[in-house]
């Protein structure tokens, strides 16, 4: 195998991504055949050199993971959970690769999240400047009018800073005070949606975020996982700009 960039190695194996790794180099925390590296831009051969991060061997992929999750509703958007909540490693405890979640749901929210052992792409689709879409079915509680569309629309000053919607439909009315509504978002700050919601005065029964970027949920149930097809992932390097 040729020599590869340490910082790319560290990446690939799902640690971090290339500038945290670059940040883990620098700090001393990274030693190959037992020697420590600082220096940034060496090149090993990931087949032959031992390579650990904090004393821990890389286990470095020779084949990468995406995958694709529906997760259900009361499962927090963790690999692992201390208190023996209910996470998403629960479902991939037979799997020996090291997942990643990209992105977060809150526990209340259910719907698409994203796995992977790729280090630089769950870093870049996170990335506030790669600015992938997410597309979210919100049930909404409230008298939800053009007004209420037209200020999410605008931007909504919040706590920290001012956050909007690029695309809002009413999907249906189930009564006057019950509305089913699309909301997308380039944002992925904490509970952005319930909180522009509820700074309008309206209350989520409900939310199920259908997409992220070009990765949709279709009609996978709650619990269920499948591997990204290829034309998902072309079109995710591409938005991400990552050389496939």
């Amino acid at each position: 195998m040729a020599e590869i960039r340490l910082n790319k190695i560290i990446a690939d194996a799902g640690v971090a991504s290339r500038r945290a790794a670059d940040q883990l180099i620098t700090e001393g925390r990274v030693t190959v055949d037992g020697d420590v590296i600082k220096e940034l831009g060496k090149r090993f051969d990931p087949e032959i050199s031992e390579i650990k991060v904090d004393g821990e061997s890389l286990q470095t992929n020779k084949s990468k993971t995406y995958l694709a999750f529906h997760k259900p509703a009361g499962v927090i958007s963790t690999m692992a959970d201390p208190e023996g909540r209910k996470n998403l490693g629960d479902y991939f405890k037979d799997r020996k690769d090291r997942l990643y979640h990209v992105g977060r749901l809150d526990k209340d929210s259910e719907g698409l999240i994203l796995l992977t052992n790729d280090g630089e792409l769950a870093h870049r689709a996170t990335h506030p400047s790669y600015g992938l879409e997410k597309r979210y079915l919100v049930e909404v509680e409230g008298e939800f009018s053009k007004q209420i569309s037209d200020q999410l629309l605008a931007g909504v000053r919040l706590e920290d800073g001012l956050a909007r919607a690029v695309k809002v439909s009413h999907i249906r009315a189930v009564t006057r005070n019950h509305h089913w509504v699309e909301i997308t978002i380039h944002e992925g700050r904490y509970h952005i949606i319930r909180r522009l919601i509820e700074a309008l005065g309206l209350k989520v029964i409900r939310l199920i975020r259908l997409d992220f970027g070009p990765v949709s949920l279709g009609d996978m149930k709650p619990g269920r996982h499948r591997v990204l097809n290829t034309q998902e992932l072309t079109n995710l390097f591409t938005l991400l700009h990552i050389k496939q």
